[in-house]
């Protein structure tokens, strides 16, 4: 199952919660119109070596099981573009998503 969700952040702009039913686990992403913060399936390490030319803002949180929880979470890596935006390990997802949008 798949649901959709739209986010409002404290600045107004409005993002979308994106939770996927796998067997097993739940996927969860939040994503802007510049880049997204996800649950500890995201490979920040992949984003940053093998696509780096892409220049991918996106931010990890590990250890979270609802949207509500990937909000509230400090990211635990982020790749090197979402860093050029003031974008940090330890920050809470919504002061990211804030950053991106």
């Amino acid at each position: 199952m798949m649901r959709m969700v739209p986010i409002t952040l404290g600045n107004g702009a409005t993002v979308l919660g994106v939770e996927v039913k796998l067997p097993k686990t739940t996927l969860l992403a939040i994503t802007t119109d510049t880049g997204y913060i996800m649950c500890g399936a995201l490979d920040v390490g992949l984003l940053n070596d093998r696509l780096k030319d892409r220049g991918i803002v996106a931010g990890r949180a590990v250890g979270v099981k609802t949207l509500e929880e990937l909000l509230d979470a400090p990211l635990e890596s982020v790749t090197t573009t979402a860093e050029s935006l003031g974008i940090v390990v330890g920050m809470r997802g919504w002061d990211a998503l804030a950053l991106m949008g």
